[in-house]
């Protein structure tokens, strides 16, 4: 598994190049947001570590401007700001996940696992999925709707996939969070109506059939029509 750590704090860069490297990964360091933003479109990463606060660029601007040639890498950000305002800022940046400082290297370690482990592996069985005139092919990790391509991220496809494999039931977001995320979560954030709410414009803006349906107290529901029980 190749890494990419853009971080600038010596000691935690010792840290986490240490153990990681002792987890059998290969791991790429970068200084400053300049630094690397040229190393990720450079080179081919697994997942990129991203700190928030770094000299030059921001990690919430070297992470825009990944985004904008690379829908897929994964991307964890690190931060002492773990405020529900600016984690979502940095899930509006499109990562991943975020992490916030102290953390336990265990903890690290697992989360960036998980998040490569549901980049390369999908949870449909079918080679390709038609629903409600959205075609996912699982094998190369596209979408379409009526024909016209739509760009996903890591975490906007494997939401994709689990509401799929469970359309017409509606998901709390407690579910949604164990089988999507993977791991505990902060419940103290609104990740998952902040990535549903990504998913439902990429999906629904422009059609007249809603594909994502918001459950009221209840959760979400995928269903390739509109349900009484849900409003849009």
């Amino acid at each position: 598994m190749k890494v990419l750590v853009v971080e600038d704090e010596p000691g935690l860069v010792s840290v986490i190049v240490r153990g990681l490297t002792e987890a059998g990964m290969e791991v790429s360091v970068a200084a400053d947001g300049n630094t690397g933003l040229e190393m990720a479109k450079a080179h081919q990463f697994d997942i990129i570590i991203l700190d928030i606060m770094l000299p030059g660029m921001n990690g919430i601007q070297v992470c825009k401007e990944i985004r904008k040639e690379n829908e897929t890498v994964a991307i964890l950000m690190l931060t002492a700001l773990s405020s529900t305002e600016n984690v979502v800022t940095g899930l509006n940046a499109g990562a991943d996940d975020y992490l916030a400082k102290p953390f336990k290297f265990p903890e690290l370690e697992a989360r960036i696992r998980t998040l490569v482990r549901r980049t390369k592996v999908g949870g449909v069985q079918k080679t390709v999925v038609s629903v409600g005139g959205l075609e996912v092919d699982t094998t190369s990790k596209t979408v379409k709707r009526n024909e016209k391509s739509i760009s996903l991220t890591a975490t906007e496809y494997h939401l994709l996939e689990y509401f799929i494999k469970n359309q017409n039931m509606v998901l709390s977001r407690i579910q949604i969070l164990e089988n999507v995320w993977d791991i505990d979560f902060n419940m103290g954030t609104n990740v998952v109506d902040v990535y549903v709410n990504y998913l439902r414009k990429k999906l629904d803006n422009g059609y007249d059939t809603k594909l994502i349906h918001t459950v009221f107290g209840m959760g979400y529901m995928f269903k390739p029509e509109n349900a009484n029980e849900a409003a849009n």
